[in-house]
């Protein structure tokens, strides 16, 4: 009996054993395998977390737009700069569709351009030639702090005919043309022809630094001036239209209106250069004589103006405005 009492003690002792070892493995099984749960989740949830970037989306769509507190702003002078200025204008209207902007623009010239600055019937003056110090100074009397922008670069092309077989000449030669010295294009190897001359009127920018440049070869000849017989017109248009349509005819027109219509000549330094055509990478490199640099004057500093006038202004600068300039004809500055 002692021994049959032994045997079911430490049976029962066994089982209990089992069952106590049976119940730590269960709890701590649990334990293992609910780890890797808990640490999923906190995987799962960390990705979700966009705060940085909702904000940013928010940011952009609430920005403001420009809304200009100007709306007007006119635009006069320069004939040669008038087909630019409307492609420039028309450009810049379209980036602001829906604010009514006003921008009107009228040639006329660059003298013009500049009274108007000067009498305040305009806000921008278009200049194909610097300011004259008296102008400067009519600018300060009136109480402006006139500002220069140089916008772009123009070569002028002096042109002929397209049945004129002459095909190049010397500045001076030119000069001589213009003057009435030379009357006859068999002088400079053309036809037995009397020579019409083609300029612009006394308003125009072009005018003025012809007469400046060529006409008085850069100031040793300064009492040249152009021929009284000489047709003084209104508009470049005019001068290429009368170069076109008549045989006899020489006039001066900017690179940005030089079309088939026409035939420009190649421009000699002196006798012993290389005739040059005018064109946009002649000017560029300096080889062409005849260049120029045309100008936007304001009626106070940049930093000073309306923001219309600052945005047109930075618009006219600006990449965009530029690749329109190069497109127009003229040569950008960049």
């Amino acid at each position: 009996m002692s021994n049959l009492k032994n045997k079911k003690t430490w049976i029962i002792a066994g089982m209990i054993i089992v069952v106590i070892l049976l119940a730590a493995t269960a709890v701590f099984g649990c334990k293992a395998q609910t780890a890797p749960e808990t640490t999923m989740a906190a995987e799962t949830k960390a990705p979700e977390t966009t705060a940085p970037e909702t904000t940013a989306a928010t940011v952009e769509e609430t920005e403001p737009a420009v809304q200009f507190e100007t709306t007007e702003l006119f635009i006069v002078g320069s004939d040669t700069m008038l087909e630019v200025s409307q492609a420039l204008v028309e450009e810049f209207l379209s980036l602001y569709p829906d604010q009514n902007l006003n921008v009107p623009i009228t040639g006329g010239g660059s003298g013009t351009g500049i009274a108007g600055l000067l009498d305040g019937t305009a806000y921008l003056a278009n200049s194909s030639r610097p300011i004259k110090d008296e102008e400067m100074q009519a600018g300060k009397d009136a109480g402006l702090d006139i500002a220069e922008v140089i916008i772009a670069y123009d070569g002028i092309s002096v042109v002929v005919n397209k049945d004129n077989p002459v095909e190049e000449l010397t500045v001076e030669q030119i000069s001589k043309l213009f003057t009435g010295e030379i009357k006859n294009w068999k002088e400079v190897g053309g036809n037995d022809a009397a020579v019409v001359i083609a300029s612009r009127d006394s308003s125009s920018g072009t005018f003025v630094f012809f007469r400046e440049h060529v006409v008085q070869l850069e100031g040793k000849a300064k009492e040249n001036d152009y021929s009284k017989d000489a047709l003084f017109l209104a508009s470049t248009s005019a001068v290429r239209g009368e170069c076109a349509s008549n045989a006899n005819a020489i006039g001066y027109i900017g690179l940005g209106y030089l079309d088939d219509s026409v035939k420009p000549i190649k421009v000699k330094a002196d006798d012993s250069s290389a005739g040059v055509t005018p064109s946009v990478e002649n000017v560029k490199n300096g080889t062409y004589p005849i260049a120029r640099a045309l100008y936007i004057y304001t009626p106070h500093p940049v930093n000073e103006l309306t923001d219309i006038a600052q945005a047109y202004l930075d618009f006219v600068l600006s990449d965009a405005g530029q690749a329109i300039v190069a497109e127009i004809g003229f040569v950008p500055l960049n």
